[in-house]
């Protein structure tokens, strides 16, 4: 059978995309290739999946026939690209669409590396690995309808996707890039707050995970907007207003903008 989707890095992102893919069928595991450089992770991932594997990246990249994904680590952008850059993929009778998700590279260096090839740049997050991530992408100067499709349906497999411009970038990898470690630090906080009220930790855990995971998931399903929620749970001289006081007084709100848009900056330096 035809090889289809090519895999550049079977990393935990790169097997979280993998995983999903075929699961709900969008490739067969018989039109996957994965390159990677460790024997162990190769047979890990042949075995578990039962795609083609390789330590060759150009066999990739001249196998694959619709997508070749990278998903390696950014400072070793320039060695694949070096690698790649002799092969003559233009001529081809059926060009691959590059999908790269490797952060703070943009897309004049990947379509610099991958000269008149079609190039999507996306930013997944971490929740991608349980299907529940959100990827923002962004097109390049080659890109048409048909790959903006493909783009769509691969990162559907792992959560939802947005499309923005790529000026935008920086900011969604300050917000849903970085996010995960903020939401986790509430959890745990809040986890904290339990215990100091004299919870058992394991309950205080418990509770604080599912109080978040239940609050997004109304919010979700419902679209009701996170200020009205808040007025909801919020009675007049009551327990929530209370805990609100408190955590506008330790200025919460302006903690996680801020924490944003420094991120949001470090992204921009580490860009450049």
């Amino acid at each position: 059978m035809t090889i289809k989707f090519g895999l550049i890095g079977g990393g935990v992102m790169g097997e979280a995309l993998l995983s999903r893919l075929i699961a709900r069928g969008i490739y067969q595991s018989s039109e996957v290739i994965v390159s990677e450089p460790l024997p162990s992770r190769l047979d890990f991932l042949q075995q578990q999946y039962g795609v083609s594997v390789t330590t060759d990246n150009s066999e990739v990249f001249t196998q694959a026939k619709e997508v070749v994904f990278l998903a390696v680590k950014p400072q070793v952008f320039s060695a694949i690209a070096q690698e790649l850059a002799d092969i003559d993929i233009i001529n081809r009778e059926q060009s691959p669409l590059i999908i790269s998700i490797l952060a703070g590279v943009p897309l004049n260096q990947l379509e610099a590396a991958f000269v008149q090839l079609p190039v999507i740049r996306a930013m997944p997050n971490t929740p991608a690995t349980v299907g529940a991530g959100i990827t923002a992408i962004c097109l390049g100067a080659y890109t048409n309808t048909k790959h903006h499709q493909i783009a769509q349906q691969v990162f559907s497999a792992v959560g939802e996707v947005v499309e923005v411009s790529e000026g935008l970038m920086d900011a969604v990898t300050g917000l849903s890039g970085s996010g995960p470690a903020y939401v986790a630090l509430l959890v745990e906080s809040l986890a904290d707050g339990g215990v100091s009220a004299g919870l058992p930790r394991a309950i205080a855990n418990q509770l604080a995970l599912q109080t978040v995971l239940g609050t997004a998931k109304l919010l979700y399903e419902t679209k009701m907007h996170p200020a009205e929620l808040k007025d909801r749970v919020t009675s007049p001289g009551g327990t929530t207003i209370a805990g609100i006081a408190k955590l506008e007084q330790a200025g919460f709100r302006s903690a996680l903008i801020e924490a944003v848009k420094a991120a949001t900056e470090r992204s921009q330096e580490l860009g450049k």
